[in-house]
This record gives C-alpha cells, structure tokens and sequence, in this order.
C-alpha cells in the first residue's frame, strides 16, 4: 500500500516547519527584544564573536535577520525553482548548522540537574536539530530535482 497523501502532507508541513521559523524569527532580528537576547549567544560563541566588532550588535541581527528571511524566500519558492530549493536547503542547513553549534559553546544542560536536562540555551536550540535535517532533506531533493533537469 502506497501513503503518497501523507508524504507530499508530511513534506507541505515540513517545509512549512522550515519556514515559519525563518520569517518570523528573522523578522524578530529587527526589534531590541531579540537584540538583546543574541548577546550571549552571539557573545559566548567564539566562532560568531566576530560578528559584533564587525557589525555591532544591532548590525549583527539585522545581518542575521536579512539572511534568514531570504533563506525563507527561496525556500518558499523551491517547490517551483529548483535552484531556489538548492540555494535556500544549502542557506538553511548553514544555519542550523551553526545554531546547533551554539550548544557547544553554552551551557545547555541544567546545571542542578546535569545531563540530560536541558538548561534553557539547550531548551531554545534543541529544535534545530530537526529543523537541520529537514532542511539537508530539502536540499537533497533539490540536488537531485537539478541533476535530472540537466540530463
């Protein structure tokens, strides 16, 4: 028996999971509330410190914010553009990437209680875990999509 209604479902709300975040999160990069709240990610992580003697801290979400929203953008058009999917699951999965790695370098487990307990760094970046995945699934496809149209 074949469930191909609930794989293209599974696949409609997958890049939607993708999605959301993207927007609505890059969209938040814009305000003082999440300003505020990227200074110890960004600050306590070697690999993005940069990011503020470069950029400043306004600077660096702002940067972060335009480059999650055009991710979402080329995602959103990836079902109809097969490079846009290539460029937005390459972009997105580059930044999963990258926010699965902050769990490196914070604190992610509840210090009272240890592993596996999740503080509240690991609690707010568990989920990209997932979110990195759908988006190498994506890019995946998209990948494949190309190599067909180009034989």
């Amino acid at each position: 028996m074949e469930y191909t209604a609930v794989s293209k479902a599974g696949r409609i709300l997958a890049l939607i999971g993708v999605i959301l975040p993207l927007l609505m999160i890059g969209g938040m990069k814009f305000t003082a509330v999440e300003i505020e709240a990227l200074r110890p990610l960004i600050g306590g992580t070697p690999w993005l410190a940069w990011m503020y003697p470069v950029f400043g801290e306004a600077g660096a979400s702002y940067v972060l914010g335009v480059v999650e929203i055009a991710t979402a953008l080329l995602l959103i058009a990836s079902p109809w553009s097969t490079r846009a999917g290539v460029a937005g699951g390459a972009l997105a999965a580059l930044i999963f990437l990258v926010t699965c790695s902050i769990m490196v370098a914070l604190p992610s487990w509840e210090p009272a209680l240890g592993f596996p307990a999740l503080g509240p760094a690991g609690q707010f970046l568990i989920k990209d875990i997932a979110l990195l995945g759908i988006s190498l699934v994506i890019l995946g496809e998209s990948l494949n999509r190309l190599s067909r149209s180009a034989t």
